[in-house]
């Protein structure tokens, strides 16, 4: 039996949640499957992936076939990095310690540039609503300005025009 893994769709229109699952490739895209390996948001910034590792390089070791956007998942998550380096150790090339140690330093490389994303993607945010915010009060004042200038000759007229009906009330006594 040829197994894939793939995504299997869920949530509603234009707001897609997907299941990553183990599943016979003669089956359609949401239907029966074998195992459930993780989840995948991509709504957020950047994309939630849940995966379960162990189960998911196990699946990989025994032949079962990812799907181009899994295996970007996959690759991102460093599945296929651990099998890669566990290639190397079957081949004598690389010892278990230089495996782990490998792909700890990966990992730290890996989070490093998650928490620079995010937090980039933080700064840039709060800096778009400061402008936002700046732009705003700057549109205020502007209409305030217009308003007390709209306001001003009105009340210099009213005042002018009691002075001269005061004017015309004492030359008519």
């Amino acid at each position: 039996m040829a197994t894939k893994i793939r995504l299997q769709r869920h949530g509603k229109k234009g707001k897609p949640f997907y299941y990553i699952v183990v599943a016979d490739s003669r089956a359609p895209r949401d239907g029966r499957f074998i195992e459930r390996l993780g989840s995948y948001n991509p709504n957020t910034n950047p994309a939630t992936i849940d995966i379960n590792f162990d189960k998911t390089l196990d699946w990989v070791n025994n032949g079962a076939q990812p799907t181009d956007t899994c295996r970007a998942i996959l690759s991102y998550k460093g599945v296929l990095y651990k099998k890669h380096l566990q290639g190397g150790v079957k081949k004598g090339a690389l010892t278990e310690e230089q495996l782990e140690t490998k792909f700890a330093e990966w990992l730290d490389q890996k989070e490093g540039k998650i928490t620079g994303k995010k937090t980039s993607l933080n700064v840039a945010k709060d800096e778009a609503r400061k402008a936002a915010l700046a732009a705003e009060a700057k549109k205020s004042e502007e209409k305030a300005a217009a308003i007390a200038a709209k306001n001003a000759p009105v009340a210099e007229e009213t005042e002018a025009a009691t002075e001269e009906a005061a004017e015309n009330t004492e030359s008519a006594e």
